[in-house]
C-alpha cells in the first residue's frame, strides 16, 4: 500500500510525471511501470519509420505530383550516428529537384518539406492536417506552391536544400520532434525565409509540439501562416523576427481544411 500524495490534484492540469506517490522510499509499482511504457515509446519513437505508401498517397491528395527524397544517411543507424549526413540531400535527389528548377517560370512562393526527424510516428499521426490547413491557406493567399518533398532520414537543415533548389521564397519543414516521455509523437514546423544551404538555427523560426495534446492543428496553421506572412512583408526570419501574434486570435477561425469541409478551388 503505497501513500497518498497530497499534490495529486495537479495532475488534472498537466501531464508531467508529478504526484506519483510512493512506497516507502520507492515509487508505486504502478508508476514505474508507466514511466517505463512512456520510456519504450520513446525509444520506439526514434527507431520508427515513414508509413511511405499512406503519406505519399495522402500527399497527392492535399497538392499534385509530390516527391520522395532521401538524405545522405543511408539508413536509420547512419542517421542516428551521423547527424551532418541527415542534412544533405543525396545525389539522386539533387538530381529529382534539378528536373523541377523552374527556370524562366514564376518561382515558388511556398516549398514545404516532410522529414521524419526524430520521430516519423510524429509525421504519420499528424502531418496531414497541417499540410492541408496550409495549403489551403497558401492558396487564398495566391502563393504558388512547390511540389511537397517527402524525405527520409532528413533533420531539418536539409529541407535548405530543397527550397533552394526550387527557387522558393519561404520555406516550412514539417518534422517530427525528439521524443519525450509525455509526447512520443510531437511534430515541429521550422520556418525560413530565402532558404539556401548553409544557413543555421538563428536563421529559423519554429512552432512546435503540434499534437492535439499540445499545439492543436488549427492554432498551429494560424500560427505558421502568421509568421510566414510577416517574413513574406519583412525580408527575413529567424532571430530577427519577433512572434507578436496576439494569443486570444489563435483558433478563433475555422479553415475548411481543418473542420473537415471541401476546400475552395484555387484559382
Amino acid at each position: 500500500m503505497h501513500d497518498a500524495d497530497p499534490w495529486s490534484f495537479l495532475k488534472a492540469h498537466t501531464a508531467a510525471r508529478i504526484a506519483q506517490g510512493r512506497t516507502g522510499h520507492s515509487l508505486p509499482t504502478p508508476a514505474l511501470l508507466s514511466f517505463q511504457l512512456d520510456h519504450a515509446r520513446a525509444r520506439d519513437a526514434v527507431h520508427s519509420s515513414l508509413d511511405k505508401d499512406t503519406l505519399l498517397a495522402q500527399l497527392s491528395d492535399v497538392h499534385p505530383g509530390p516527391l520522395l527524397l532521401q538524405s545522405q544517411a543511408a539508413d536509420r543507424q547512419t542517421y542516428l550516428q551521423r547527424p551532418d549526413l541527415g542534412r544533405k540531400l543525396s545525389r539522386a535527389s539533387y538530381a529529382t529537384l534539378r528536373e523541377l528548377q523552374p527556370g524562366e517560370s514564376p518561382r515558388f512562393g511556398l516549398c514545404i518539406v516532410v522529414a521524419d526527424g526524430l520521430s516519423a510516428t510524429a509525421v504519420n499521426h499528424h502531418a496531414l492536417p497541417v499540410l492541408s490547413g496550409l495549403i489551403h491557406e497558401a492558396s487564398a493567399n495566391k502563393w504558388l506552391v512547390a511540389p511537397l518533398c517527402l524525405i527520409e532520414q532528413g533533420r531539418v537543415a536539409v529541407g535548405d536544400a530543397v527550397a533552394h533548389s526550387l527557387q522558393a521564397e519561404l520555406l516550412v519543414v514539417l518534422i517530427g520532434e525528439r521524443p519525450g516521455l509525455s509526447s512520443p509523437d510531437s511534430l515541429g514546423a521550422y520556418l525560413t525565409y530565402r532558404p539556401r544551404p548553409g544557413l543555421t538555427d538563428e536563421s529559423r523560426n519554429c512552432v512546435s509540439n503540434i499534437r492535439p495534446e499540445g499545439l492543436p492543428y488549427e492554432p498551429a496553421v494560424q500560427k505558421i501562416m502568421y509568421l510566414l506572412t510577416e517574413m513574406k512583408h519583412r525580408g527575413l526570419s529567424g532571430v530577427m523576427l519577433k512572434d507578436d501574434m496576439p494569443t486570444r486570435t489563435l483558433g478563433r477561425t475555422s479553415s475548411p481544411a481543418l473542420t473537415g469541409q471541401s476546400p475552395e478551388t484555387p484559382d
